[in-house]
C-alpha cells in the first residue's frame, strides 16, 4: 500500500525554503529590537539580540548591539561602554563594508569619542568609501609623524585587540564570619598601560590565576594576589617576553636563563593614580620587576605615595565594596589572611573565544 502525502502551499514553501523562514524570523527580531532601542529599552534590546544571534553572525545584530551599548555609554558617561560600542560597530562594518548605514553610525560614534578624548582600543578605519574619517585621519597623521620622528623601533608593540574589561570571581569569609562568593568588574586601560593589560589578559587566558590566593591583606591599604607560582608572594612572572629579565633590559629572551625570570617594563608614568577602587601592579623595589602579582585598592584607601612607582592599569567599576570587605578580614602578624581569600578565576573580554555579548 502506498501513501501519498499532500501538503498545502504554505507548508510546501516552508519545506522548500527553510532559510527564508529563518531570515524572516531574524528580520522580525531586529525590528522588535529596534523598537525597544527607540523607546530607550537598551537592556531588552540587548537581551533579544543575544537570544536570536548569540554568535554575532549578522552585521545588523552587531550594529543594533553597538547602538544600544552607545546609548548606555552616554547614560553612564563610561569610557569602557564607549569602547565596547565602538568594537561592536567596527565589527558590523567589517561584516558589511558596503553598508552605508553601518559606516555612518560607526563614524558618528568615533567623532563623539574623539570629542570626549576617548581612544579606541583598536586602530580605527582610516577611510570610508575613499574619504578619511576624522578619527582615522588623526590616526593616520599620528602614524606618519611617528614614522618620521622615530629613529629606533620600540621594543614592544602592543596588539590591536587588547581587552578593556576583566571580571574576577573572589571567595572569602568576611570579618563577621559570613562566606562570600562574588564577582568584581575592572575597566582596564590598554591605552595608558598596554603591557600590563596584555600581561593580565594572557595570564587569565592561560588560567594561571585560577584558584590562587590573595596572600597579603592590609586594612585601609590594599589586597594583594596573583602569585600563581608559589602562592605566598614570592613567585610569579610575566606572561611572555616583554624585554626584561628580573628587571634588566635584554635584547632577546634567550639571554634570560629562565622564563620564570620574565618581568615587565614599568608604565607608572602613565598619569593614572592610586585612587580608591583601582588595580595596580605589585613588584619589588627595583624598577621593571613586575610579573604576575597585582593589588586591588579598596574604597577607603588612597595610597598616593605609590604614584609614579607602581603601575595603575584599571578601575574597579563594579564590586569595589567586596574589595573593601576583603581588606577588613582578620590577618596574622605577616598580613596573611586567617581564612582563605581566593581568586577563583579571571576572565577578560579579549580573544576569539569570548562571546560577542559576554561583557554587556
Amino acid at each position: 500500500m502506498s501513501i501519498t502525502l499532500v501538503f498545502d502551499s504554505e507548508t510546501q514553501n516552508q519545506m522548500r525554503c527553510p532559510s527564508i523562514m529563518a531570515d524572516e524570523k531574524m528580520d522580525k527580531s531586529w525590528e522588535k529590537a529596534r523598537k525597544m532601542l527607540d523607546k530607550g529599552n537598551t537592556s531588552g534590546c540587548l537581551d533579544l539580540l543575544r537570544e536570536v544571534d548569540a554568535s554575532g553572525e549578522h552585521a545588523t545584530t552587531l550594529r543594533l548591539a553597538g547602538e544600544a551599548t552607545w546609548a548606555n555609554a552616554k547614560k553612564k558617561d563610561s569610557k569602557a561602554e564607549y569602547r565596547k560600542a565602538a568594537s561592536l560597530l567596527r565589527d558590523s562594518v567589517k561584516k558589511a563594508p558596503r553598508n552605508k548605514g553601518n559606516n555612518s553610525v560607526y563614524n558618528e560614534l568615533l567623532n563623539e569619542m574623539q570629542d570626549k578624548g576617548i581612544k579606541e582600543t583598536n586602530m580605527p578605519r582610516l577611510l570610508n568609501d575613499g574619504t578619511p574619517t576624522i578619527a582615522g585621519l588623526g590616526a593616520l597623521v599620528g602614524v606618519i609623524i611617528l614614522a618620521l620622528l622615530l629613529v629606533k623601533a620600540a621594543s614592544y608593540t602592543p596588539p590591536t585587540d587588547l581587552p578593556t574589561e576583566a571580571k574576577m570571581r573572589l571567595t572569602w569569609t568576611d570579618a563577621s564570619g559570613v562566606y562570600n562568593d562574588e564577582i568584581i568588574t575592572i575597566s582596564l586601560d590598554p591605552d595608558a598601560a598596554p603591557v600590563h593589560t596584555e600581561n593580565l589578559h594572557l595570564h587569565a587566558v592561560a588560567g594561571e590565576y585560577d584558584d590562587s590566593p590573595f596572600h597579603r591583606i592590609i586594612d585601609g591599604f590594599m589586597i594583594q594576589g596573583g602569585d600563581f607560582e608559589n602562592q605566598d608572594g614570592t613567585g610569579g612572572y610575566a606572561a611572555k617576553w616583554f624585554g626584561y629579565c628580573n628587571g634588566e633590559a635584554m635584547d632577546s629572551s634567550t639571554d634570560c636563563s629562565s622564563e620564570t625570570l620574565y618581568t615587565m617594563p614599568d608604565e607608572a608614568d602613565n598619569g593614572l593614580l592610586h585612587t580608591p577602587c583601582t588595580i595596580s601592579m605589585a613588584k619589588t623595589s627595583p624598577p621593571n620587576t613586575g610579573g604576575s602579582q597585582f593589588f586591588l585598592i579598596p574604597g577607603d584607601s588612597t595610597p598616593n605615595w605609590l604614584d609614579g612607582v607602581h603601575t595603575v592599569f584599571g578601575d574597579i567599576t563594579e564590586g569595589c565594596e567586596f574589595v573593601t570587605s576583603i581588606s577588613e578580614v582578620p590577618t596574622d602578624g605577616n598580613d596573611n589572611p586567617l581564612n582563605p581569600v581566593t581568586l577563583v578565576s579571571v576572565t577578560t573580554n579579549g580573544g576569539e573565544d569570548t562571546p560577542w555579548w559576554y561583557f554587556w
